[in-house]
C-alpha cells in the first residue's frame, strides 16, 4: 500500500466529505480513492468514516487520525514548495481568472509571497465570474465563490464562506440594532443578484440551534455579484444594511476595523457558499501551474481551519437554479 498517497486521499475525503470529490481532486478514480482508504483501514485496524447514502463523515477515530495527520501533510506540502521554488522549472505566464471578492479578500495579502517564492512566474490576473465558454478560454486555474458543476474541468473545494449582517455605525444609530432575524425585514436592506442565475439574493436565512428563520429582505439598492465592494461602500455610508462574506470567523469583530458593525452574531447562515479551484487537467503537469494551485489550496486550508467552528459548506440552494426574479418569490 502506497501509505503516504493513502493519508492524501484520506484528508481529501474528509475535506470534501465524499471520495468522488477527492477523487477530481487528484485526478483518479472514485474507486482508486476508495480503495486505498480501506486499505488505510485496514493497516489501521480502526474505521475513518461512516460510509452514508448522502457522503461521508469522519469517525471519532478518523477525527483523530485526521488531527494528527494533518500537520505532517501540511509540512510535506511545504517542503515540495521550497523544492519547486529551487527549481529553474518553475518560471513562464500563468494566466488566473478571480472572482473579484477573492481578489480582493483573499489574494491581495498573499500573492506578494507567492511572487516573492517565484520571481520567474507572470502572473496574469482577469476577471472571472463563472466559467462560461468565453471566460474559461485561454485561462490556466479558476477560482469562484459560489456552486458550480463544470464536467469538463478539474474542481478541487478549496472551503466554504459564511455570511454576516452588517452596516456602518450610523446607520444603527439611526435605525436600532435588530435582535432577532425577523426585524430585519424592517430595515433597508442592499442585495446582490446572482451571477448564476440572475436572481436577488433577498432571501436571508439564519439558524441558531434548532431555531431556523427565513427572512425575505426588501431594500432600494441591487447591486450585481461583480460589485460586492460598490456594496460595501454603501453601506459604509450608512445607506442600509447588507450581507458581506466572512472568511475568517474565528476573529468575530474583525469586521470592525472596517468601519462595518456585525450584528446577529449568535446566528448563523446554513447557506455557505463553497470556494473552488478549477482548472483544466492538462495543465497541472506544468511545474509553474501545479506550484500555484499548491500555494492557493494552502491559503484556502489555512482559511478553513480558521473558518471550521462554523457551518460547513451547503448543499445548492434552489435560487442558484431558479428562473425567478427574486430568491424569495
Amino acid at each position: 500500500m502506497d501509505e503516504l498517497r493513502a493519508l492524501h486521499y484520506f484528508a481529501a475525503a474528509a475535506e470534501a466529505g465524499s471520495f468522488s470529490a477527492a477523487a477530481r481532486r487528484f485526478e483518479v478514480s472514485t474507486a482508486a480513492v476508495a480503495k486505498l482508504v480501506s486499505a488505510l483501514e485496514s493497516e489501521l485496524g480502526m474505521r475513518l468514516f461512516d460510509r452514508h447514502s448522502h457522503g461521508l463523515v469522519l469517525t471519532a477515530s478518523g477525527a483523530s487520525y485526521l488531527e494528527s495527520c494533518v500537520p505532517a501533510l501540511q509540512q510535506l506540502a511545504q517542503a515540495d514548495e521550497q523544492a519547486l521554488a529551487s527549481s529553474s522549472a518553475v518560471r513562464g505566464p500563468i494566466v488566473v481568472g478571480v472572482q473579484p471578492v477573492i481578489a480582493q479578500e483573499c489574494l491581495a495579502t498573499e500573492l506578494p509571497r507567492f511572487l516573492a517564492m517565484y520571481p520567474d512566474i507572470e502572473l496574469d490576473v482577469r476577471y472571472f465570474m463563472r466559467p462560461t465558454e468565453e471566460q474559461v478560454r485561454g485561462v490556466d486555474v479558476m477560482l469562484v465563490v459560489g456552486w458550480t458543476q463544470e464536467a469538463d474541468l478539474v474542481q478541487r473545494r478549496l472551503g466554504g464562506v459564511s455570511f454576516v449582517v452588517c452596516a456602518a455605525p450610523a446607520y444603527w444609530d439611526a435605525h436600532g440594532i435588530p435582535k432577532h432575524p425577523d426585524e430585519l425585514a424592517h430595515h433597508n436592506c442592499i442585495c446582490v443578484r446572482s451571477s448564476q442565475s440572475g436572481a436577488v439574493m433577498d432571501l436571508w436565512r439564519f439558524r441558531r440551534g434548532e431555531e431556523e428563520v427565513n427572512v425575505a429582505t426588501r431594500g432600494n439598492v441591487v447591486v450585481d455579484n461583480a460589485h460586492r465592494d460598490l456594496a460595501r461602500n454603501l453601506m459604509l455610508a450608512g445607506i442600509g444594511v447588507g450581507r458581506v462574506l466572512e472568511w475568517d470567523t474565528r476573529r468575530p469583530h474583525h469586521l470592525s476595523g472596517s468601519g462595518l458593525v456585525p450584528v446577529l452574531r449568535d446566528w448563523e447562515s446554513p447557506e455557505v457558499p463553497p470556494v473552488t479551484l478549477l482548472y483544466p487537467a492538462s495543465v497541472r503537469r506544468l511545474p509553474r501551474v501545479r506550484a500555484f494551485i499548491d500555494f492557493v489550496t494552502q491559503v484556502f486550508r489555512d482559511l478553513e481551519q480558521r473558518r471550521a467552528v462554523r457551518a460547513p459548506v451547503s448543499a445548492q440552494p434552489r435560487w442558484v437554479t431558479t428562473t425567478r426574479s427574486r430568491a424569495s418569490a
